[in-house]
């Protein structure tokens, strides 16, 4: 289903107006964690050290504020069990499987054509 930006204006207003909705979204889903940790997640629940371990490069700190954004977003879901360690999983809701449905195919694309994008050693 390929939609134009004419359909999506004419549908969801304008996207590229200072201060849209769709602004704030697509900043929090395509920032360079946002995407690694919602992919990360599209296999599965995770922990907080498997997701550092999984999204490399990641600090503590980013991955917390990260998390925090993806899950008031309603696309992670924290869920705490009360254990001694404590336990922490995350995972992503029906809406952030239904997003990473579409967002696949994008990473998809980019796997693909990175090396003649970006070229070896660069």
């Amino acid at each position: 289903m390929v939609v134009s930006l004419a359909e999506i204006r004419r549908t969801s207003g304008e996207v590229f107006v200072e201060g849209c909705p769709t602004r704030v979204v697509l900043d929090h889903i395509m920032s360079k964690w946002g995407v690694l940790v919602l992919l990360a997640l599209t296999d599965g629940t995770l922990r907080w050290g498997e997701l550092r371990r999984e999204v490399q490069g990641i600090s503590e700190k980013m991955l917390a504020s990260t998390l925090r954004t993806l899950e008031a977003d309603g696309l992670v879901v924290r869920t705490s069990y009360p254990e001694v360690p404590p336990r922490v999983e995350y995972a992503l809701t029906d809406l952030g499987r239904e997003l990473m449905e579409r967002m696949l195919p994008l990473v998809e694309w980019v796997a693909v054509h990175a090396e003649e994008i970006v070229p070896a050693g660069a």
